[in-house]
């Protein structure tokens, strides 16, 4: 029986203390695997040219998909895909391809691993650094607030979208806006760890 009462909402923690005492992002608090990229890789800057390379192939890949699903098969997409080496994945063609849609380590959707093919292809024709390119549209870190919680967190920015833009403008794909201000935020480019996250220290 309905007593006329509405529920009062249950607000998820934007910070949860581990076992170890160390309070981190909700996200990462519980497991394994996502506490290990909290704590190390999320937000800190990368400007490895090959690394980059490899967060722009997986953040496309992850689309529609859980995070934790490709961190745990980062390791297979190395191997499949030469260390994300760009000359070497620039020069896969047809029968890479379908031998990649046999392999059950990585995401076997074909137009993510033509994109990454393409991708390769226009890293090798900007004719400039890929990382200079990229953190060109990076926001100015001295003029943002720390998020307190997750809704201070956008989704899309002007900065992602501008480089979203320009990606596709060089022949890049599966490089939204959406997926490129995860990208700003696992490559550092942004810092988005909340308040009272011991990484935000």
């Amino acid at each position: 029986m309905s007593l006329g009462v509405s529920p009062v909402p249950v607000v998820p923690p934007t910070v949860v203390v581990g076992d170890d005492g160390l309070a981190r992002c909700s996200w990462g608090a519980n497991d394994a695997e996502y506490r290990r990229y909290h704590d190390e890789e999320w937000g800190v800057p990368v400007h490895d040219e090959q690394r980059l390379f490899e967060k722009l192939c997986l953040e496309g890949f992850q689309a529609g998909l859980s995070w934790i699903t490709i961190l745990r098969k980062r390791p297979a997409f190395r191997a499949a895909f030469s260390d994300f080496d760009t000359e070497k994945v620039a020069a896969m063609g047809e029968p890479d391809i379908e031998r990649l849609l046999q392999n059950a380590g990585i995401i076997r959707h074909r137009g993510k691993i033509q994109a990454t093919i393409g991708n390769a292809r226009a890293t090798l024709a900007l004719g400039e650094s890929l990382s200079e390119l990229m953190w060109g549209f990076a926001p100015d870190a001295a003029g943002r607030r720390r998020p307190q919680s997750w809704s201070d967190v956008p989704a899309v920015t002007a900065e992602s979208t501008a480089m979203s833009k320009e990606l596709r403008r060089r022949g890049y794909r599966f490089v939204g806006p959406t997926t490129m201000y995860a990208l700003m935020q696992s490559t550092g480019m942004v810092d988005d760890h909340i308040a009272g996250c011991f990484r935000a220290a």
